[in-house]
């Protein structure tokens, strides 16, 4: 081969080489001078990564008033491979704890992670991190980083609200927006839109010396991002309406809620006995859990959608709808209180009888709504009883019962109104009749109804015939309107039908047992109820809307072990709906009463 043409060659050959150490030397040039990240991968001993919770959004009622805003704490940090040697009795007392538990703290954090950071004691006050702050530097391998806990500037309506707690491991699990240490809604609306409330982590980059001491941002906050904030709630909830009636039931056991028929917005929504929201925020939160737990008049039980019970007289109206809808009975039909035609069922009041739809529910004529509801099971429309029972059982269904209501709130249970086929498994297909389920008629038996489906049931007589699904959100921000989210529902049964019962109401509160809590100026339409039990005395209930001809607020109000619904339910339904109507009640001798009144 010629000199030449290896020459030629040999230059190739090193042309290549020579271009392929350009190349890693652009390319090493790039990672070490231009670009950081790597450098930022490798300087993990120099960097503290400091998670900027955001600030959960702030809870207003439906007129601007604050009802949950944040306060900062402190977490204080720790990387178990930076601890030193150090002074134990004194960081001990800066932190108010024991020798014992800072070593339980460290051992828990070193299981937990040797090199990544974890909290060793939570929730620092404001004041603890102030003597801490100067001192830190002699503390290696401990940090402190900022939080938020909620707040209660009036406590209120903590089932409502409810509160928040760490999460569990679970959840981590679920969902990588969650860490070790974070917390999250745990109850009530602090649970339902916790996304909403939660904002958008950030993340800051912080140089630190050798001695623990911050000193400044890595490459000026280039890769820090901001926490955005969550989202502000504005509720439907009426605060001074809350509060007024958490003042009502203190010392009562049972339930309110009130809504605005025409928008489902729940105005009202409380449990008796409640609780201080504030006592389930900070280091005490565990403590004080434990003993609301163990309290047996369960002051955690949210009664307002999770108690069940049996809607008593408050239900007549429901049976007289069906009996009208399927044509078994008219305005002008006529019922006796005596005689073989009413037995087994009897009247428990004295009255005038026989009796037509209006007077059988001013008077609460257990007879008559007995034999409206036996002749709606053996109508002859249809082919068999067991076909009758389905479609009065649908009827009822489609007025808000025996199913969930779909709030924006957890945790509903959905009462019962039994199945034709739940009736086969217990008596045998075809072996049970009217006569069989005949508790039924007066509300009775196996019916069980939360309150918001009693209230509920309240609007779709103020509506004359449906309702709008019942929530406590009235907006997300300042531009997200909630109010086309929640679908209207209209019952099954004509709206002439309902212009019956609704007369019926207005005689029980301007005739009937609810006369004597009549509320000044506007023309309420009620109906009280006494619900057996089989646990001890008597429920108090009543369920009502007002005015008559344009409802603005429709209650129910149950208040357990209590006897008569015109002692005890009523006057409190009447009292909230004075308070809402006129902003101010009259009827200072009936308030004081029942404000002192304590049934527990």
């Amino acid at each position: 081969m010629a000199p030449k043409s290896l020459a030629s060659r040999k230059l190739i050959i090193i042309a290549i080489f020579v271009a392929v150490a350009f190349v890693y030397i652009g390319r090493l040039f790039y990672l070490q001078i231009i670009d950081g990240s790597y450098k930022l991968s490798a300087d993990n001993n120099v960097l503290r990564f400091v998670t900027q919770y955001p600030a959960r959004g702030l809870i207003y009622d439906r007129n601007g008033k604050l009802l949950v805003y944040n306060e900062a704490v402190y977490d204080l940090m720790v990387v178990p491979r930076l601890v030193k040697e150090l002074d134990t009795a004194e960081f001990c007392r800066l932190l108010g704890i024991t020798v014992v538990q800072y070593k339980e703290n460290l051992q828990k954090a070193k299981k937990y992670s040797y090199y990544k950071p974890s909290p060793f004691e939570k929730q620092i006050s404001k004041e603890t991190y102030g003597y801490l702050e100067e001192k830190m530097f002699r503390y290696p391998g401990f940090y402190v980083q900022k939080r938020t806990l909620r707040k209660y500037p009036t406590p209120l309506g903590a089932h409502l609200l409810g509160y928040i707690g760490e999460v569990n491991q679970n959840t981590i699990d679920k969902d990588p927006y969650y860490k070790s240490g974070d917390y999250i809604g745990i109850s009530g609306i602090e649970k339902s839109y916790e996304e909403v409330l939660r904002g958008t982590k950030g993340i800051e980059i912080r140089m630190v010396d050798v001695h623990n001491r911050e000193v400044g941002s890595y490459k000026d906050g280039l890769y820090d991002t901001l926490a955005v904030m969550g989202s502000d709630l504005y509720l439907t909830i009426d605060a001074e309406l809350q509060e007024y009636g958490e003042k009502l039931m203190q010392g009562k056991m049972g339930s309110v809620v009130a809504i605005e028929p025409a928008t489902g917005e729940i105005l009202a929504f409380l449990s008796s006995p409640g609780y201080d929201p504030n006592l389930l925020v900070g280091r005490v939160r565990g403590k004080n859990f434990t003993e609301l737990s163990n309290d047996p008049v369960k002051p955690l039980l949210n009664r307002a959608m999770m108690g069940q019970y049996p809607p008593g007289s408050t239900f007549k109206m429901v049976n007289d709808l069906v009996g009208l809808q399927e044509g078994v009975i008219t305005p002008l039909t006529r019922f006796t209180c005596q005689g073989t035609g009413s037995s087994p069922i009897r009247c428990t009041h004295s009255h005038q009888t026989p009796l037509d739809v209006y007077a059988a529910i001013q008077q609460s004529c257990n007879p008559f709504h007995w034999q409206v509801y036996r002749n709606t099971l053996n109508n002859a429309g249809r082919k068999n009883f067991r076909d009758n029972y389905v479609a009065w059982r649908n009827h009822v269904m489609s007025m808000g019962f025996g199913h969930k209501l779909g709030t924006d709130m957890l945790f509903e249970l959905s009462g019962s109104i039994p199945s034709a086929d739940k009736f086969d498994a217990i008596y045998g297909a075809g072996r049970w009749n009217a006569m069989t389920v005949r508790s039924l008629s007066i509300g009775q038996g196996e019916i069980l109804v939360t309150p918001l489906q009693l209230a509920n049931s309240a609007a779709v007589m103020a509506n004359r015939g449906f309702y709008v699904v019942p929530h406590v959100v009235k907006a997300i921000g300042d531009n997200h309107d909630m109010g086309d989210k929640f679908q209207k529902i209209t019952s099954s049964i004509a709206k002439e039908h309902f212009e019956v019962v609704v007369e019926g109401m207005r005689q029980v509160t301007t005739m009937g047992t609810g006369r004597r809590y009549q509320v000044p100026d506007v023309v309420m339409c009620g109906k009280t109820g006494t619900a057996e039990n089989p646990h001890g005395k008597d429920h108090s209930l009543f369920m009502a809307f007002a005015p008559a001809d344009k409802p603005v607020i429709a209650i129910a109000v149950i208040v357990e072990n209590a006897g008569f619904g015109a002692t005890w339910a009523l006057p409190i339904a009447s009292l909230m709906i004075e308070k809402y109507i006129n902003r101010e009640v009259t009827r200072t001798e009936l308030e004081e009463r029942m404000i002192t009144s304590k049934l527990y």
